[in-house]
């Protein structure tokens, strides 16, 4: 039976006024900060092959998923106006096949509660950080051995 994949979840405004740099970008222009944000995130994804969503409050009549570079294992969800991105990962997670797969990155402590009562894992905003400069790592090790061995 083959293994499945997890999945990361981003809360991404709490998650984007939570990364120092990311923050202060975020507080300047929320757009350039939300693209900060899924840029970080993005390096999980590629380097570890796990599914990343990055949910963001609303900005439409109706939930809005994107996925960049037209990869189905990474996307950007946008919360419905009247609704917010918690409750968009709350639902998710709920209707997961999968929910102990899930992994939901927030500091938000009332959406912790929620997706830990459903078997999801929750990581703070220092843990995403560790997270992601463990990715890096793998990937500088990854294109170091194939630059050695093109020599």
């Amino acid at each position: 039976m083959p293994t499945q994949t997890k999945h990361l979840i981003i809360d991404g405004n709490n998650i984007g006024r939570a990364l120092g740099d990311i923050a202060m970008v975020w507080r300047q222009d929320r757009d350039a900060g939300q693209h900060a944000v899924v840029g970080f995130v993005r390096d999980w994804h590629d380097a570890m092959g796990w599914r990343v969503t990055t949910v963001f409050d609303g900005k439409g009549a109706a939930l809005s998923v994107e996925t960049p570079g037209d990869e189905p294992t990474f996307v950007v969800a946008y919360a419905p106006r009247g609704m917010t991105a918690d409750s968009v990962i709350e639902q998710w997670v709920e209707k997961s096949r999968a929910p102990e797969l899930c992994v939901v990155a927030t500091r938000d402590r009332a959406l912790a509660e929620t997706v830990r009562a459903l078997q999801a894992e929750v990581i703070s905003p220092e843990d995403l950080i560790s997270w992601v400069s463990r990715a890096r790592e793998v990937t500088r090790r990854s294109i170091n051995r194939a630059s050695d061995s093109a020599w």
